[in-house]
């Protein structure tokens, strides 16, 4: 992450703009915490403030090209053949667990969830219902739209219900939850936060001594900076205690703890995208772009196990589509489909950056994503 270190604060250079509502929201918060917040805190105010942050805003966000106006594209929007790929362990979930309920988090454009109930209706299919809990009133108006032809099947819900049955697929959602930032300066550790910058135009890191450390040891003398994720922990324990019968499949880019905690990992992995383009600096132009950190899959497994849920697998993205049948809806695309399609599966693009982790309530089965190069044993 960019910046540099002053009298026990790191400063960024953030451009001069006008005040903005948003960031009159985060310095209340600010102000009200006497001075600094974490920047956990600051994450989740810049992305999901009502109306205001990064998520809840009009901006468009999903979309091929920087000239539609979008910020990045995910695997849905790549191609159709994605969903249509993860509806045959989806398919399969759903008869294993005697359920009829397909449970979306943090839908996007919708893209996903049509490609799923499609590939569902061909495969005989056409009673799964389909629930979306999706934080974004202008991201549901375009899921909604998007959506129409599914309409009798669809229910938008703003929170997790107390009890649920079915099938959970989240795309892309793990990396968006608030972290907190770990820094480790001449072999003391710190939480990174955020404080309001000398001349009140923009914010500035600031540093605190905590008792935080990450899940495992990192070795060296060198500094170092990293995060943990409270938050996206929590969110798999509060899924295990709700889900009463059923499975979930989160999809990610992420590592096994041994890789994301690696001594030469030293700068973590916050990032920021808008317009197809990323930087490191999540204190510049707030609630403008996307903020991301990637995904501890060791710390979503625990999570996951240490509430009863049991791990049906863990593998690459290729590996998972591979087993699921990518291959065989490739060879009946266009030339131009199979490139798209390529992209989920190529080392150098989506294929091992991204990872899938299934769970499931009760016994586990051998679940046709993870048949073949199931990495389990890494995390």
């Amino acid at each position: 992450m960019r910046g540099r270190r002053e009298n026990g604060r790191v400063t960024t250079k953030t451009p001069n703009s006008l005040p903005t509502a948003l960031d009159h929201l985060i310095a209340r918060a600010v102000e009200r915490a006497g001075g600094w917040i974490g920047f956990d805190r600051f994450m989740a105010l810049a992305l999901y403030a009502p109306g205001l942050g990064y998520y809840a805003n009009t901006s468009a966000k999903f979309g091929h090209m920087p000239s539609s106006g979008s910020d990045f594209v995910t695997a849905p929007e790549l191609t159709p053949m994605f969903g249509q790929t993860l509806a045959a362990q989806v398919a399969e979930a759903l008869e294993k667990t005697g359920t009829d309920t397909v449970w979306e988090f943090g839908a996007g454009s919708g893209a996903l969830a049509v490609q799923l109930l499609h590939a569902l209706d061909e495969m005989g299919r056409s009673d799964v219902r389909y629930r979306i809990v999706d934080l974004s009133g202008t991201l549901r108006e375009r899921q909604q739209q998007a959506l129409v032809r599914y309409a009798d099947r669809v229910e938008w819900l703003n929170e997790l219900p107390e009890k649920m049955q079915g099938v959970v697929v989240g795309n892309e959602v793990l990396d968006a939850m608030p972290v907190q930032l770990l820094a480790r300066v001449k072999g003391q550790w710190f939480e990174r936060g955020v404080v309001r910058n000398a001349g009140n135009d923009g914010w500035t890191w600031a540093d605190r001594a905590t008792e935080l450390r990450p899940p495992v040891d990192v070795p060296g003398e060198h500094d170092y900076l990293t995060e943990i994720h409270p938050q996206a922990r929590a969110f798999v324990a509060t899924l295990a205690d709700r889900l009463e019968r059923g499975a979930a499949f989160l999809i990610d880019y992420g590592f096994p703890e041994g890789e994301y905690y690696h001594p030469q990992r030293h700068m973590g992995t916050v990032m920021c995208h808008r317009a197809h383009q990323a930087d490191g600096d999540p204190l510049a132009d707030v609630g403008y772009k996307d903020i991301t950190a990637h995904v501890d899959f060791t710390g979503i497994a625990l999570a996951g196990q240490d509430a009863g849920l049991e791990v049906l697998g863990y593998t690459s993205q290729a590996r998972f589509l591979l087993n699921c049948g990518l291959v065989s809806l490739m060879e009946k695309g266009s030339v131009a489909e199979r490139a798209m399609a390529a992209r989920l599966i190529h080392e150098h693009e989506m294929g091992e950056l991204f990872k899938v982790i299934g769970f499931a309530v009760g016994s586990a089965w051998d679940a046709i994503g993870f048949a073949e190069g199931d990495r389990s044993h890494t995390l």
